[in-house]
């Protein structure tokens, strides 16, 4: 296809292999950070760390919106549905996140729950507006890629003023983690890895731009290169990493120039604004409370909130006791170190977020990896 076989091609990609290996200084190790689940679904599915050499290791981030919203937070879903009566609204990989007692929101459907999966906020607001009777929840999650239409659809409510709307907010901030990620005293408790520099994610930077990942080069002496989603914008965005650390320069640069601009969509980034606002602290699956992390709307449009609405009090959970999402969202772990890997754990029947999604770094594995390690011998 036109413009997507050009970021596939196999020859291009064995050339900056090439190049990369040729660039790798003798003795040396270099631990990267593909921050964005969209890379790990690249890497696995196209072979790109086959690719790579022995001395460089990608590490997965916890950049899958659906693999780090916690617990506690699908279960106050859960009861909305359950014990008020509420229609709940999301997205198709959200219904299947494990919660507590064995539940998730698709099994809670099952139970007699009126959960629905939408495409889209304005799904929501149109079942509001055809079920006037009925209070309609939209549990909103993901980045600052999904956030600009959850404001929208607020705006939208406040202007029709619908009175059987709301929003349960878990809308998080990529930057935010990023630092949590490279300086919290919590996250080296929890168990964390060397990194030289990150692979900054497409759609969010899209939204932000590059601007707001300066601060990593400059404080914390990490380069950062944003990259888009195809095999050939990861190889590069490698390459480009490769010669930052070699050259001993932290900068941020962009790969992904076709779609990234430093300021991003000032139109989105006003919406936002204008809605949310900043929490104090919010909890990520494997991160723990990450300060100023997360989106709430703004006390002008708290009627919206389902939070304050239906006076929702929050509850951490812990992850299942085998289940290795949270190291494996820090880089810790891999996937095949987890022993409910592939075979209690799997797409068809996930224990943990990360096989959730097909962004996850389990799911990805599981659907792209999980055989290379099997050593193939012919008779």
């Amino acid at each position: 296809m036109k413009y997507m076989s050009e970021f596939r091609d196999g020859a291009v990609a064995r050339r900056i292999a090439e190049r990369i290996a040729a660039e790798i200084e003798p003795g040396r190790r270099y631990a990267f950070m593909e921050f964005c689940g969209g890379h790990t679904h690249a890497i696995a599915r196209y072979g790109v760390a086959e690719l790579l050499p022995k001395a460089i290791r990608m590490i997965h981030g916890p950049g899958c919106p659906v693999c780090v919203l916690p617990i506690g937070r699908i279960d106050q879903a859960i009861s909305l549905a359950l014990d008020r009566g509420a229609i709940v609204c999301t997205y198709g990989d959200t219904m299947r996140v494990p919660a507590s007692n064995g539940l998730s929101l698709l099994k809670a459907k099952a139970l007699g729950g009126d959960i629905r999966m939408v495409y889209a906020a304005t799904d929501a607001l149109r079942i509001a507006r055809e079920q006037p009777q009925r209070e309609v929840v939209f549990f909103a999650i993901g980045f600052e890629t999904t956030t600009p239409p959850t404001a929208l659809a607020l705006k939208r409510a406040a202007a029709e003023g619908l009175t059987n709307f709301s929003v349960l907010a878990c809308h998080v901030l990529t930057p935010s983690a990023i630092t949590h990620i490279l300086e919290a005293a919590a996250v080296r408790t929890f168990g964390s890895v060397p990194i030289d520099g990150f692979v900054g994610p497409a759609h969010v930077s899209i939204v932000i731009g590059s601007a707001p990942y300066d601060h990593f080069a400059a404080e914390y002496r990490k380069p950062v290169v944003i990259a888009g989603f195809e095999p050939l914008d990861v190889m590069q965005a490698v390459l480009m990493l490769v010669r930052q650390v070699n050259e001993g320069r932290a900068e941020v640069e962009n790969e992904f120039t076709r779609a990234v601009t430093p300021a991003g969509n000032e139109a989105a980034q006003a919406v936002v604004s204008e809605v949310f606002e900043l929490r104090e602290r919010f909890e990520w699956r494997g991160l723990g409370e990450v300060p100023y992390s997360a989106l709430r709307i703004r006390p002008a449009l708290a009627r919206f909130d389902a939070e304050r609405r239906f006076d929702l009090t929050y509850r951490p959970v812990p992850d299942h006791k085998q289940c290795e999402c949270g190291a494996i969202l820090r880089g810790v772990k891999r996937p095949s170190d987890c022993k409910l890997f592939g075979n209690v754990c799997t797409p068809e029947n996930p224990v943990g977020s990360c096989m959730v999604s097909s962004e996850g770094a389990c799911a990805a594995q599981y659907s792209y990896g999980r055989f290379r390690d099997i050593a193939i011998t012919t008779p």
